[in-house]
């Protein structure tokens, strides 16, 4: 990992194994304890919103993600990334998923701030960001 790269995209690129069998069913484990947090803080409407321009933005480099519908709840949106992400070799679901969680973090960053963001996902996750930053996370 770069040593300039932001302590969140550390985090995400670390959670997934490339070599699981299940690994659909491990890239949807990470997207549901975030989406519940995200939705306590923003609705779901608001994360409906993030996640189909995450995809949208991302269609072109992996066609066979599923279109997002602002219309969808978050559970059906995401039992259709599962969905899409069965059809792929481990290989494809490693690269999309991590594009895909590090893109919608980055807007939500954007939107919300890097530190808020950074704790919703340590919460989410349950993880402790000093292992990725080698310092306490202030505050």
């Amino acid at each position: 990992m770069e040593s300039n790269e932001l302590p969140r995209h550390q985090l995400i690129k670390s959670l997934l194994v490339e070599s699981d069998e299940k690994i659909a069913d491990a890239a949807i484990s990470l997207w549901e304890p975030m989406a519940r947090e995200i939705i306590s803080i923003v609705g779901e409407d608001g994360f409906n919103s993030l996640y189909a321009r995450t995809i949208f933005l991302h269609r072109a480099v992996f066609p066979w993600l599923s279109v997002a519908s602002d219309q969808l709840q978050a559970k059906q949106g995401l039992a259709e990334l599962k969905m899409s992400f069965k059809k792929q070799t481990p290989a494809q679901v490693s690269e999309a998923n991590n594009l895909l969680l590090i893109t919608f973090t980055d807007i939500l960053a954007s939107l919300i701030g890097e530190q808020l963001t950074t704790r919703i996902l340590c919460l989410a996750w349950s993880t402790d960001i000093s292992n990725y930053t080698g310092e306490e996370f202030q505050k």
